[in-house]
């Protein structure tokens, strides 16, 4: 069984006395936050999967695809933008219940790939499939 879910290139930290602050989701942003600015982001980015992952229940051990969809045609080092969502995917599925841990145990395999542009929308598609 293979399930696909969407996920967005950045999230919105909400703030109170400004808009919004955009917080683009990769390793070159993510060295620099600070702990307590990393765990804010890491929650509204959970709250972003919630509709998607809540309920699902996965047999593991599972394997995950992360496709990235770039909005302009630049070239990238996909595995920078993919091993933070990598990151915060997988606490995510723990999160939800879908799978105990997110360790080698239950994630036996992830590969990132690139699905080209999209500019109306960019975006992570993440594919989740059970390893029988």
């Amino acid at each position: 069984m293979s399930i696909k879910v969407k996920s967005p290139l950045a999230v919105f930290l909400p703030r109170k006395t400004k808009k919004h602050k955009k917080m683009i989701l990769n390793l070159n942003g993510f060295r620099n936050w600070s702990h307590f600015l990393s765990n804010d982001i890491k929650k509204v980015y959970t709250e972003c999967m919630r509709d998607q992952l809540q309920g699902v229940k996965l047999e593991t051990p599972i394997g995950l695809k992360f496709t990235l969809f770039k909005s302009q045609n630049r070239l990238i080092d996909r595995a920078n933008p993919l091993s933070i969502h990598e990151k915060f995917f997988c606490d995510a599925l723990t999160h939800f219940g879908c799978i105990e841990d997110d360790n080698d145990e239950f994630i036996h395999w992830t590969h990132y790939t690139s699905g080209g542009v999209d500019r109306d929308d960019p975006r992570v598609e993440i594919t989740i499939t059970e390893i029988k």
